[in-house]
């Protein structure tokens, strides 16, 4: 365990590094290119060149902010903040998003008053030579953001890495304008100032849905759910799990619960190990704090196994999605209660009475005795 943590130290250690110096190069190149393209802009009367370069200037300041986001992330937990600081990434991503879509909506009312009131644009060979660079030196960021985003698995550096593709497409389409203008005389410069602050508002709204929905606490991925349920079913003794619930604190800082089930005549401290070796696994495999509730199982129970198979046999036929665990039985005010939680799809859900109501009816036909549902419902969500 020790080693394991060891090796998390140097995980975040490595990724607070990656992130820093993405930043730092963002920082540099897009100060670099904002402040060529504002100049030539303004000598050549061009509202796209100087929105791109604006565009720019926007990328610079949300590169400080992703440095500054990845320096307070690695930060150590304290006591206000047990679980760490890795949710500044979060937050940094969230700042990007607001200041990319202020920045559209400022261009976009500039290039309207261009259309508007449309002014000739001086072509240069300057011009174009600083466009052509832009291109090529956003194309070597998005690779460069892209591969740092992959080794880290950062959302924010694949963020970035989007930003700097957009970039690519938007400087592209200001290149065409000042082509078009040039060759045919037609004033479509204002145009395509709009449609490059179209394209930022449209980046920035992406990024800021991406950003939110992790802050919010989003449900956990499916792929994740199904392996580490997968892998939790391959220890000796355990015979069902369920209630998987994951809390994301940030880049490498994962909670979750999930209630695993035991044999009720299994050794406790034996069922306790198998607890033990599932909780290190998934911190070594998944890099995820899980705790483990432990749920015991009557399984020689004659008439406890004919009921439960009786249960899911009527809960199958009616919707395969179904899904009931914790089943047991008990005797209460000369009736027989059935009790167990039942996992309903978003379809189904407002149907609970309805479902229990058939249940019962279902159970006590013929029977010579009467059988009453105690059913939890839980919602189909992946936690």
């Amino acid at each position: 365990m020790e080693v394991k943590l060891m090796k998390q130290k140097d995980d975040s250690a490595k990724r607070a590094t990656l992130g820093k110096l993405s930043g730092l190069v963002g920082i540099v190149c897009n100060v670099c290119l904002a402040g060529s393209k504002l100049a030539v802009g303004k000598l050549a009367g061009s509202m796209s060149i100087t929105a791109d370069g604006l565009n720019n200037l926007s990328d610079a300041a949300s590169s400080i902010v992703t440095l500054t986001g990845f320096k307070l992330a690695e930060k150590p937990a304290d006591k206000e903040h047990p679980y760490g600081h890795a949710r500044f990434e979060y937050l940094a991503s969230l700042t990007v998003a607001v200041m990319i879509l202020f920045i559209g909506f400022e261009l976009a009312k500039s290039s309207v008053e261009k259309v508007l009131h449309p002014v000739a644009v001086e072509f240069s060979l300057l011009s174009m030579i600083v466009l052509i660079a832009s291109i090529l030196v956003k194309a070597g960021m998005m690779i460069f953001n892209t591969r740092m985003g992959k080794k880290i698995d950062s959302t924010t550096l694949l963020a970035t890495a989007a930003d700097s593709r957009n970039d690519v497409l938007t400087t592209t389409a200001v290149l065409i304008a000042a082509l078009v203008e040039h060759a045919t005389g037609w004033k479509v410069d204002g145009i395509m100032g709009i449609l490059v602050a179209v394209f930022i508002l449209w980046s920035g709204i992406g990024l800021a849905r991406d950003t939110i929905s992790p802050l919010l606490g989003e449900g956990v991925k499916s792929d994740f759910r199904k392996e580490l349920t997968q892998e939790i079913m391959t220890y000796p003794m355990v015979l069902g799990c369920h209630d998987l619930m994951v809390h994301d604190y940030g880049p490498g800082k994962c909670y979750a619960s999930v209630h695993v089930e035991f044999d009720k005549d299994d050794n406790l401290l034996a069922c306790h190990e198998v607890v033990d070796q599932i909780e290190r696994k998934c911190l070594e495999e998944y890099g995820t704090n899980l705790v483990i509730h432990l749920d015991p199982v009557i399984t020689d129970d004659v008439e406890i196994n004919r009921m439960q198979k009786l249960v899911r046999q009527w809960l199958a036929d009616k919707d395969s999605r179904l899904a009931m665990h914790d089943f047991r039985m008990h005797s209460c005010d000369d009736k027989t209660k059935v009790v167990f939680d039942l996992v309903i799809p978003d379809e189904l859900q407002g149907k609970e009475e309805e479902i229990k109501e058939a249940l019962e009816n279902f159970l006590n036909q013929g029977a010579g005795e009467e059988y009453q549902a105690d059913i939890t419902f839980d919602p189909e969500t992946d936690w």
